[in-house]
């Protein structure tokens, strides 16, 4: 017989959290698009991050939230900026997810973007199908991330039927009618909000 979870006040189970793998593995089950969050610092250096973990919060005002990890850079640079661009990735931009989502310089060195004043920040002109710029609303931290709001007050898509990337089973996928794309790296857990 399995064993009863505790519960304390209201009900609530007391019972500790999984382990990180298990969690991993449980996410892993859900498949979610891939974009490239992007902002400029005082100096106008761009800089960039591959990011899964963004969801749709509200269509009046159009707002988004985006989750990166403390510890970014990236993420330094969005909260000095008040602002960032999410760039969703074509099925075809693996190759640009997997730049982003490792740390090194000059990642930007080895991908077409452009940069204006008013947007958000670089937009990555043949590796997105559709860019949102967005200033920040609010953020809440949550353990080793920040949940950032960001009111979209810009949205671009390159004018045809979108094939977005998707991450999910621990490989990338394409909703074009491609299926599972070739060569996954063996665990590309990249929640990579780096």
């Amino acid at each position: 017989m399995p064993p009863t979870p505790m519960t304390g006040a209201g009900g609530r189970t007391t019972a500790g959290p999984v382990s990180a793998t298990a969690f991993r593995t449980l996410m892993a089950g859900f498949p979610a698009g891939v974009a490239v969050i992007t902002a400029a610092d005082e100096a106008g250096r761009p800089y960039g991050t591959t990011c899964t973990a963004i969801s749709s919060v509200s269509a009046d005002p159009p707002t988004l939230l985006v989750c990166m990890q403390r510890s970014s850079r990236t993420l330094a640079v969005l909260e000095r900026s008040g602002g960032f661009a999410v760039n969703l990735l074509d099925d075809r931009a693996r190759a640009v997810a997997e730049l982003f989502a490792a740390r090194g310089p000059d990642r930007f060195e080895h991908v077409e973007w452009t940069a204006r004043p008013d947007w958000a920040g670089p937009h990555l002109d043949r590796a997105a199908h559709s860019v949102a710029d967005c200033r920040i609303t609010g953020s809440v931290t949550v353990a080793d991330h920040v949940v950032l709001f960001g009111e979209v007050y810009r949205a671009a898509a390159d004018g045809g039927r979108p094939r977005p990337l998707v991450h999910g089973l621990r490989a990338y996928w394409s909703l074009g009618g491609r299926g599972a794309l070739p060569d996954a790296p063996p665990d590309p857990t990249t929640e990579a909000q780096r």
